[in-house]
């Protein structure tokens, strides 16, 4: 065994233990947010190769040379308090291997195919008999069920079909996807909330269950709003670009130095607003009184409102509504965001020590999740390939390196 075992003691899934088959974003993102909170997590790689978002770069970690690592910003991203173990699912002695950790394990999440994991013999209905209590998660594209089923899914394509991307972008223009992983994201929160709720169900009737997730499901979910819209009018939603739906005037608008935020809530809000930009009469106009109308009649208002707005700068705007309680904002690019005073007194960025950088630290992003009783921890770099391989079996299956030197030179582990 190489070093001592991270803690697991802090955190309110401190004591549970997650076998972690997922790679890229949405299962690695579920299972983040459990090790953040205290989880045990145990990361199953390929040997030699690794999860596919080891690879997904420019820009890589670099080295105290300054030189590449193998190791992608994206994989940083999603990768923290978990360990890496490389195990070959293909042979035999692995997926037996994989069986006999399962059973030290409370929670298992995987995002193959589906239908995939039954050629190794580690399928839900394969291993529920044997570890009734367990709580098993499948993350994929589509679902367990359905006529696409058995398709491989990406952010890409789900963000296409699942509307999201028909009203992003501007009028008249292209469809655009958000400018991260959403659907993947998204998924991997909605599973992380139901793997604590089947956890839950377990506590108190000893039963484990499958969560079937789907990135399908959770982009329509997460249309929200928009896709109510659609069900309660029959009317198709339409993109507006920077504009709400439902909001008005809630927007981007050009000063006479940039781009800027307006984004005023309710009534009141666009009384004071109209006040403070010295024009009361949009506010007393009766197209303009209620959010309802100002929504019917944008394409009048919208032009007013963009040559005001356009004769001061941003820093007008903002300090000067900010102070009479009306939200509006700079559109800060990612320097910017990680600069911003606000950013900084939460500390969405920390620093962890990583053993490529010579006991040095790397950034990343911190957990939103604020807890005042028992708060996230940040106990584990993102590992390196197969960096707790023999700390694991160790641990789990009490495994000598004898064992292990055999297993690494069948290239099992």
């Amino acid at each position: 065994m190489t070093g001592s075992p991270p803690d697991h003691t802090t955190g309110p899934l401190s004591g549970l233990r997650v076998f972690d088959m997922t790679r890229v974003l949405a299962g690695p993102t579920c299972t983040q947010i459990l090790g953040d909170l205290g989880a045990g997590v145990i990361k199953i790689e390929r040997p030699g190769r690794g999860d596919d978002s080891r690879g997904m770069g420019p820009p890589y970690l670099t080295d105290a040379q300054g030189k590449d690592t193998a190791e992608s910003a994206y994989f940083l991203s999603v990768n923290r308090n978990k360990r890496s173990v490389t195990l070959n699912l293909t042979t035999e002695e692995g997926q037996e291997l994989a069986r006999r950790m399962i059973g030290k394990c409370d929670v298992v999440v995987e995002n193959f195919r589906t239908g995939a994991l039954a050629q190794y013999g580690l399928a839900y209905d394969q291993i529920r008999e044997a570890y009734p209590a367990l709580v098993y998660c499948s993350v994929t594209g589509f679902g367990q069920t359905g006529p696409y089923a058995e398709r491989g899914g990406y952010d890409y394509l789900v963000q296409g079909m699942g509307g999201i991307m028909s009203v992003t972008g501007e009028p008249g223009d292209a469809p655009t996807k958000v400018g991260v992983g959403v659907s993947d994201i998204i998924t991997g929160m909605y599973a992380a909330i139901a793997i604590q709720a089947a956890l839950r169900h377990r506590d108190l009737t000893g039963e484990g269950q499958h969560i079937d997730m789907a990135l399908l499901d959770s982009q329509v979910a997460w249309l929200s709003y928009v896709g109510e819209n659609y069900l309660v009018s029959g009317e198709m939603p339409q993109r507006l670009g920077n504009q709400h739906p439902n909001i008005m005037p809630y927007q981007v608008f050009r000063a006479s130095d940039g781009l800027m935020v307006l984004a005023v809530g309710n009534d009141a809000q666009f009384t004071r607003f109209c006040e403070f930009a010295e024009c009361p009469d949009l506010a007393a106009d009766e197209r303009y009184t209620t959010n309802a109308r100002r929504v019917k009649n944008r394409d009048g208002l919208t032009p007013v409102l963009a040559d005001i707005i356009a004769s001061k700068s941003i820093a007008h705007w903002v300090e000067g509504l900010v102070g009479v309680n009306v939200p509006c904002s700079p559109i800060n690019t990612i320097d910017q965001v990680f600069a911003d005073p606000q950013v900084v007194a939460r500390k969405m960025k920390i620093n962890m020590p990583h053993p490529h950088l010579s006991g040095e630290t790397m950034d990343l992003i911190a957990s939103p999740l604020r807890l005042s009783r028992s708060p996230v921890s940040y106990r584990q770099a993102p590992p390196q390939l197969g960096e707790h391989t023999a700390e694991v079996l160790e641990e789990l299956l009490e495994m000598d390196e004898k064992k292990m030197a055999a297993l690494r030179e069948k290239g099992v582990i």
